[in-house]
């Protein structure tokens, strides 16, 4: 299943300081864990006794129960291969120590002690615990098994997993355990916790779990204590959250009135790879931890994941506005330190009424609205030829004219003509030539008029294109600045559409999001465009994903057939392959035009820019790749 795992966080109905009813809800949740096929189901803390049972946990009568609690799990669990991580009040050394108990198939793999322990206002944990905060290297005897004990406890299936726990408070500290964890590997990191509900508490208590997973790079795993706790001071909502590297996948609803388990199916392989590429991670020192080895899980046979078909594109609809607006400053402003820099008045475009060219001039328009410079000196110049249709051009021109930028047009079909008959081209040959000079004429046109005006080319091409090479070497794929160069096309479609807003324009807006996306360089048919890119090199939604799942985390060509079989439903695994394979063809046999693209501003999380984010030799070998999406 490349790399995924399937985790489940529990919030079982508990009675406070009887923990042989407790133990049947527990056993009830591990079974439905485990027919889910989840590898780890996680409690909430002290999840035999109830947290708040207080005082009673320096009863030896409590103690003694919960003790069989866990015995009578361990024997009733023998065939569960699903791992369960359970709270449990632990006397080591006539000290009580708040632990996590890990459990599997009969067996206790390792106790973990609670570092934090919280006593202020509604809690007063020191008053029965004493911190394991400092308990390494050592061990415990637990229902007559001797096991390992301590704060430096790792497991893992040595294969893609490795998991680690801390509790509660230990989340809410400075400098939490997780982070050592972290970075001593762990992949999925273990919160048995109880959090009372306090008015926006569980706002925060969710982004804290959040952005713990984001910062450790990790699955974070939560569970808190819920129905049946005491109310004498406190009330518990029961709140399960399961977050992957800042994005929470899964949370119940609080306040049920029955036990609830949530799943998620998370991604070792990716937060593993993604390790190596992003961060200071690897700069981490590590430190000493065991590890403790496990047998191995239920493995997962269907996906029960939403996977993306839009990596790129923010998925919260109601951020729109603002990430749009985010993309736009972070192209202005490129473009105004440049031109400021430069000593440079004035912008000159190549406008086609495409998407590319469109989102270009917007993003340039709002640096000169920025500096208050006079629209008039952006230069935006149509260069119709043998295949522009009348619907590229007016919209092109309509949008120049709503925003009161300078227009110019020059036909280059003359200049396309004469080129053709200085190389000796036939005019009725249609080949890569007869597109070529075209592009290259167009080009010419831009740099020479910014020679002429004193100004500064701004070019219209997308991360999408230059991942494909699908641009005209020397032709558009040269500027003075490339402005689109951090963006992929699905992502300029999104920010076009964001301009719609103002109702001067959003009518041509609207039919530029409509219009094929096509480079107009074959003869048009009856004012009808002939040539469409995605057909040619296949739909830039597939690619963007492709572009995204391999260069973010170097992801196996056979992982991302499998991602984008799961994500798009309208195409076949079939067609997926095919176009995935042009992909791979395509990226490989293009570097030479990366090695020496213009500069650009990055916008996301991915550029292929050879000066920063991406280094790769132009003439590296595509075989492997091929051979594994093959195979």
């Amino acid at each position: 299943m490349h790399g995924f795992y399937r985790v489940a966080s529990a919030v079982n109905r508990t009675i406070v300081a009887n923990p042989q009813e407790n133990a049947i809800e527990i056993l009830k949740l591990l079974n439905l864990a485990h027919e889910q096929h989840c590898s780890i189901v996680l409690f909430p803390e002290l999840t035999l006794t109830g947290y708040t049972a207080s005082d009673l946990f320096l009863n030896q009568t409590l103690l003694h129960n919960q003790n069989n609690a866990l015995r009578a799990i361990l024997k009733i669990s023998q065939n569960i291969s699903t791992i369960a991580i359970i709270g449990v009040a632990l006397l080591h050394h006539n000290r009580l120590y708040n632990t996590a108990v890990v459990i599997q198939k009969g067996k206790i793999l390792g106790v973990i002690p609670k570092s934090y322990l919280p006593n202020k206002k509604e809690f007063y944990e020191k008053r029965q615990f004493i911190s394991g905060r400092h308990m390494i290297n050592t061990s415990t005897t637990l229902l007559e098994q001797e096991v390992p004990f301590g704060v430096d406890l790792l497991f893992t299936d040595n294969n893609e997993m490795v998991f680690g726990v801390e509790i509660c408070e230990d989340l809410w500290a400075v400098t939490p355990q997780s982070n050592q964890m972290a970075i001593n590997g762990a992949n999925l990191l273990f919160n048995l916790s109880a959090s009372n509900e306090l008015i926006g508490k569980a706002q925060y208590r969710e982004e804290l779990v959040r952005t713990q997973s984001a910062r450790c790079m990790s699955t974070y795993v939560y569970a808190s204590s819920g129905i049946g706790e005491s109310t004498t001071d406190t009330v518990f909502g029961g709140h399960a959250i399961i977050s992957e590297y800042g994005s929470t996948l899964a949370q119940n609803k609080r306040f049920s009135m029955e036990s609830t388990l949530i799943t998620a199916d998370v991604d070792l392989q990716r937060l593993n790879w993604l390790r190596l590429s992003e961060s200071s991670y690897v700069n981490e020192t590590m430190t000493d931890f065991r590890s403790i080895a496990i047998e191995h899980t239920p493995k997962i046979n269907e996906l029960q994941r939403f996977i993306n078909p839009m990596p790129f594109v923010p998925s919260i609809y109601h951020e729109k506005a603002h990430r749009c607006e985010e993309i736009v400053n972070i192209q202005a402003h490129g473009l105004i330190k440049r031109m400021s820099h430069a000593h440079i008045k004035k912008a000159v475009i190549g406008i086609s009424g495409g998407l590319d060219s469109t989102l270009a001039l917007l993003s340039t328009h709002k640096a000169f609205e920025i500096m208050n410079w006079n629209h008039q000196d952006i230069i935006a110049i149509t260069m119709p030829g043998f295949g522009t249709t009348s619907r590229t051009k007016n919209n092109a021109v309509s949008l120049c004219e709503a925003l009161g930028v300078t227009l110019r047009t020059v036909d280059i079909k003359k200049l396309a003509l004469t080129e053709f008959e200085a190389i000796g081209h036939d005019i009725t040959d249609h080949s890569v030539t007869y597109e070529n000079v075209q592009a290259r004429a167009r080009t010419g046109i831009l740099m020479n008029t910014a020679n002429r005006e004193g100004g500064l080319v701004i070019g219209t091409g997308d991360l999408s294109e230059i991942a494909l090479g699908w641009s005209t070497y020397n032709g558009d794929h040269m500027s003075m600045y490339a402005l689109n160069s951090g963006i992929p096309k699905t992502l300029i479609q999104y920010v076009i559409e964001y301009f719609k807003s103002n109702e001067s324009i959003a009518p041509i807006i609207d039919d530029i999001l409509n219009t094929p996306i096509s480079p107009e360089l074959l003869p048009h048919n009856d004012d009808k465009i002939v040539q469409e890119t995605e057909s040619i090199v296949g739909p830039y939604e597939l690619h963007d994903f492709f572009l995204y799942h391999f260069i973010k985390y170097g992801a196996k060509p056979s992982k991302i057939l499998f991602l984008a079989h799961h994500a798009f439903e309208k195409y076949n695994e079939a067609t997926i392959k095919k176009w995935l394979k042009l992909f791979i063809w395509r990226f490989f046999t293009q570097q030479f035009k990366r090695s020496c693209i213009p500069d650009g501003p990055k916008v996301g999380t991915i550029s292929l820019s050879p000066r920063a984010d991406w280094k790769m030799p132009s003439d590296a070998d595509m075989k492997i790749w091929i051979d594994e999406l093959e195979s």
